[in-house]
């Protein structure tokens, strides 16, 4: 089928040939497309939207034929959440909670703490009401609540969000898992230790807990002190070694004290050199072995992970590291390992293989994700290949049967081995009641929604299919056939009633009507004929209207559409016409018509016609714009000057002046002749008509007159100002501070915001508003007194101030509003010495304001918010890169910027920087640092002799700019411009005022970092530590470990 726009210039195309009031039922149905042919299927890739009788590509494809049931709904299968039969119940990851979990998964399988965690009382969930939830409270009610659920829910996975809440942990943060470890435990054994029943009280130090004791015998005189001590898990350093066995003797090793180390031997009574050593006296049922993984890096300030292989055995004989050799077996059994995958300390995915007790199979428990090793032995499977990314990593060394080798793991947990025995009780964990019953009521809840879920799917399914057989049922009804009645439908419509994800919607056609009440031509596109019986049967279903039928194809919208077809089709014939006309000398009475409008009359009767042809929409009546042709003819360009059409909307709009009358500005309008006037006039019968005798609007000619009459009062003042001012308006024979003038004792002092206006005034009286007032209170605090010292003013502070001659001071008064004279006077006094000279202000300085000002400004230098300060970088010889030249990539608007002028604000009220006093006099906000620079444009500082320089900064090669506040720390500022300079924070020496920036953790207010300060950088040599690098980019914010979480809270 033919492109939309072919099919629309076809609908159109007899109107060459047909006048309006020719059009016959024939030319409407043309008009409406009634009669195309409609396409097949297969025939369209997608819907011809130019045919009203192409059904196809609607969305009917996804309803013929046989459809699958899942396709009528999107609700998974609830039994995809049911735990499967002999399986474990996995955890939520809550974001960045998978430390936690596999830590609860560890202590779960711990028969015996489990089973000790069941007996400990617990009033609350003995006495709930099943008929509400049950919320636990202490550590032990929820360790209790969520094992119960680990053990007999129906759940495949479930929520620990009470127990992270209860500790106050943040889920969208990791923290380190080894300390997670000993601090839960810590506050676990304390809990249990407040319970009634004294069995419960030490189950923490009866499964966990061993003995060692640190030995030192001194070297002098052989005595030997020993400080017993407890333990809960060995941290053994990994570093340098290869298996577990050579870790454990390393931590046993004897440890030599000498030189500043030497130990106090209370025998000797004087420091000696000694030996230190571990012994261990007793392990703990449970033996969990740390391997420090995390470790501090001195050089970069950050943790590290060491990604080292360790090999360790699945059985473990600690009998050859006891110091006292006992007669029973010390043969552990690996019953759990910890993996971290991840290359980065601060990042990475935390998982756990355990070991069932009770079937001796292995299970790797990953979040939600609970996967059972195949053949009862331990396979760490993938976690080994995550950090291939490092550079230098050793090959995999390997193993021998009954070892394993893990790069990845951080924490074996190994259980003592008991002699085998046929009594399977202490294997067996039964659920006491009370918590059996608290998870009934869980499981019924999730039976509940199953049974829910499984519902709403049956809804869907069979609305679903309904919905296939109605379609099947209609669509095959929808296409109307020649000759017998039909209906339009909207296509969107249809659409959505075979888009089974939308609610169908009753049927509206209001969008789709012309002014006349019938269907637009222009919407037959956006709808589609079908057949009277599927138009009823669709209306009786769904509702809805105006119904458009056969008799609803409007003959008046079509003749509108006719006329103004073929006046475009004559407009370039006009066209041509009246360019020719135009060209013609004049003789006899005319008209005015504007030149613009001249100019542009084509591409503005094309937008009339646009609008006519438009004007018949429901609710849609603006033009589309230009027209499709655009005059690009230059046949007026050697007689009328070139305007602005653009902005252009109505013919001769550009005579008309504001009054209505015709426009005092001859050069802008055209005599024509009164054909060319009649032409142009039917195609713009509203535009205003003027006669050649047409009289201009007498308003304008009086105002134009008092326009003159100001502009030549303005002149003449400028005039007279200049003559009476000249050196202060040429900037001659200017008064400086530095060196106090012979001929006078005084000064004048007013705003340069003042003198800056005023020459401006001078040097353009026609253009800008004369200056009345002087202005000096904005020199002056709320109380009257002045705000700049002698001292201040020779610093800098003339930057905001002109100094006048008495005699200058003297015109100043005579011409202009002065609302508070200053001035500054110079007292020579005759001492023993000499002479002294002593300089007062009138009014007198005020001290008060002065103070709070200068606090002020010294207060915002150190409580700054989004300021800008330079990073430099440095080479070895410590000298700036280039010093001398700017970046060529500075802006180039620099040097435009020192020589122009900004327009500084007048209005005081709309300022911030200024505040209004009683008097309506503009004072400077003292409460406000910038104040005193915002009073006078900050663009004009001046330095003592009068010429006008920028305080804008310069910028060097090998400096950047970066946006930081007063209370950031400096390991920020460094996290900021490793990214701007690719240095790691650890390669950074950073100086101010050659003062070593060094602390980290302090701000940058109290290291004296200001706003535009300069902070040299110099670069160490990087260190080829690639993991240390992703460290440094992890890292952002100073570390709180587990600060303000209910681990630290006992």
């Amino acid at each position: 089928m033919a492109p939309r726009l072919q099919l629309e210039k076809a609908a159109w195309r007899w109107v060459e040939k047909v006048k309006p009031e020719d059009i016959s039922q024939e030319h409407v149905e043309l008009a409406y497309r009634v009669n195309l042919p409609a396409c097949k299927r297969g025939a369209c890739r997608r819907n011809c939207k130019g045919n009203p009788n192409c059904l196809v590509g609607i969305g009917e494809q996804a309803w013929l034929g046989e459809i699958d049931e899942n396709a009528f709904h999107n609700i998974d299968d609830p039994n995809s959440e049911r735990r499967d039969k002999n399986t474990f119940v996995g955890l939520t990851n809550l974001g960045a909670t998978c430390y936690v979990n596999t830590f609860l998964q560890v202590w779960f399988h711990n028969l015996e703490l489990r089973r000790s965690l069941y007996q400990c009382h617990n009033s609350r969930a003995q006495e709930h009401n099943i008929e509400s939830d049950y919320e636990p409270e202490s550590i032990c009610e929820h360790l209790q609540y969520l094992f119960a659920l680990l053990q007999n829910s129906n759940r495949k996975y479930i929520d620990p969000s009470g127990l992270v809440k209860a500790l106050g942990l943040d889920t969208g943060q990791q923290q380190d898992a080894q300390e997670f470890s000993k601090l839960f435990m810590s506050l676990l054994e304390d809990t249990l230790s407040k319970q009634k029943n004294p069995s419960l009280q030490n189950v923490i130090q009866q499964q966990f807990c061993g003995q060692f004791s640190y030995v030192t015998v001194c070297n002098q005189c052989g005595r030997s002190s020993a400080l017993p001590s407890r333990f809960y898990e060995l941290e053994l350093n990994i570093q340098g070694h290869k298996n577990l066995t050579e870790c454990v003797t390393e931590f046993l090793k004897e440890e030599k004290l000498d030189g500043d180390n030497r130990y106090f031997c209370e025998s000797c009574q004087s420091k000696q050199n000694a030996t230190r050593r571990i012994r261990l006296h007793s392990l703990p049922p449970t033996l969990n072995l740390q391997l420090m993984r995390f470790v501090f890096d001195r050089q970069t300030g950050h943790k590290k992970k060491l990604n080292t292989f360790i090999g360790f055995p699945e059985q473990l004989d600690m009998a050859p590291f006891l110091e006292v050799k006992k007669d029973k077996k010390c043969v552990y059994e690996l019953s759990a390992v910890l993996i971290h995958r991840g290359i980065s300390a601060y990042s990475g995915h935390y998982i756990a293989h355990v070991k069932d007790a009770r079937t001796s199979d292995w299970y790797k428990f990953n979040d939600e994700e609970i996967e059972k090793m195949e053949g009862k032995k331990l396979q760490l499977g993938i976690e080994e290949d995550i950090a291939e990314t490092v550079k230098s990593q050793a090959r995999k060394p390997k193993c021998s049967k009954g070892y394993h080798c893990s790069r990845n793991a951080y924490m074996l947990v190994y259980k003592l081995q008991e002699e085998e025995s046929t009594d399977s009780s202490g294997t067996v964990v039964e659920v006491p009641a009370f918590l059996q019953r608290l998870v009934d009521q869980d499981n019924h809840k999730f039976e509940e929604w199953c049974c829910e879920m499984a519902d709403m799917r049956k809804q869907s399914v069979d609305k679903g299919k309904a919905k296939h057989e109605e379609v099947k049922e209609l669509y095959e009804l929808l296409p109307a056939r020649d000759g017998e009645p039909y209906e339009f439908i909207p296509l969107d419509w249809l659409k959505k009633w075979l888009d089974d994800s939308t609610a169908t919607k009753e049927i509206d056609n209001t969008s789709f009507l012309c002014s006349h009440g019938k269907l637009h031509p222009d919407k037959v596109a956006d709808s589609k004929r079908v057949s009277l019986q599927a138009g009823q049967l669709l209306y009786d279903r769904y509702g809805g209207g105006p119904r458009l039928d056969g008799s609803s194809l409007c003959r008046e919208c079509v003749g509108q559409r006719c006329r103004v077809l073929r006046l475009k089709n004559q407009l370039n014939e006009d066209y041509k016409e009246v360019s020719n006309l135009v060209k013609r000398t004049l003789s006899g009475e005319g008209y005015w018509v504007g030149k613009a409008s001249l100019r542009s009359w084509r591409q503005l009767a094309l937008q009339q016609l646009e609008e006519d042809e438009h004007e018949t929409k429901h609710s849609n009546g603006q033009t589309n714009g230009q027209g499709p042709h655009t005059n690009d003819s230059k046949e007026f360009s050697t007689e009328l000057p070139e305007g602005n059409e653009e902005e252009m909307k109505t013919f001769n709009e550009d005579i008309v002046c504001s009054h209505g009358g015709l426009s005092i500005l001859e050069t802008e309008r055209k005599l024509v002749s009164p054909e060319v006037w009649t032409k142009l006039r039917a195609y713009f019968p509203q535009a205003l008509e003027f006669t050649q005798n047409q009289e201009p609007c007498q308003q304008c000619l009086t105002l134009e007159q008092e326009e003159k009459d100001n502009e030549a009062v303005s002149k003449m003042m400028a005039l007279d100002q200049k003559n009476q001012l000249t050196s202060l308006f040429h900037e001659k024979n200017r008064p400086t501070l530095t060196k106090w003038p012979q001929d006078t004792d005084v000064l004048y002092i007013v705003p340069l915001f003042f003198v800056d206006e005023w020459r401006k005034f001078i040097r353009r009286p026609t253009k800008s508003s004369p200056v009345s007032n002087v202005g000096n209170s904005l020199l002056l605090c709320p109380h009257g007194g002045f705000m700049f010292t002698y001292d201040s003013l020779i610093n800098g502070d003339t930057q905001h101030i002109a100094l006048l001659w008495p005699s200058e001071w003297e015109v100043i008064r005579r011409l202009f509003i002065v609302d508070q004279p200053i001035s500054i006077h110079c007292i020579k006094q005759t001492a023993p010495t000499g002479y002294t000279t002593q300089y007062t202000t009138q009014p007198d300085l005020c001290w008060e304001c002065r103070e709070g000002f200068l606090f002020q400004q010294q207060r915002d230098l150190r409580e700054y918010t989004q300021a800008t300060i330079y990073i430099r970088k440095v080479i070895e010889d410590q000298r700036m890169i280039k010093e001398a030249a700017p970046e060529q990539n500075a802006s180039s608007s620099e040097a435009e910027e020192e020589r122009e002028e900004p327009s500084p604000k007048v209005d005081g009220e709309k300022d911030p920087d200024f505040s209004q006093s009683q008097d309506g006099a503009k004072r400077l906000k003292l409460s406000d640092s910038s104040s005193t620079a915002a009073a006078i444009p900050a663009a004009n500082v001046t330095k003592l002799g009068g010429i006008r320089r920028s305080t804008r900064h310069r910028k060097l090669r090998g400096e950047k700019a970066l946006i930081v506040s007063a209370n950031q720390t400096l390991k920020e500022l460094k996290i900021q411009i490793m990214h701007a300079f690719s240095v790691a924070p650890f390669d950074q020496n950073l100086s101010i005022d050659g003062k070593s920036l060094t602390d980290d953790s302090a701000t940058l207010g109290s290291l004296g970092v200001i706003p535009e300060s300069i902070i040299c950088l110099k670069a160490d040599e990087p260190i080829a530590d690639y993991a240390a690098m992703d460290d440094a980019y992890q890292v952002r914010m100073p570390e709180e470990g587990f600060k303000g979480t209910g681990l630290l809270g006992h």
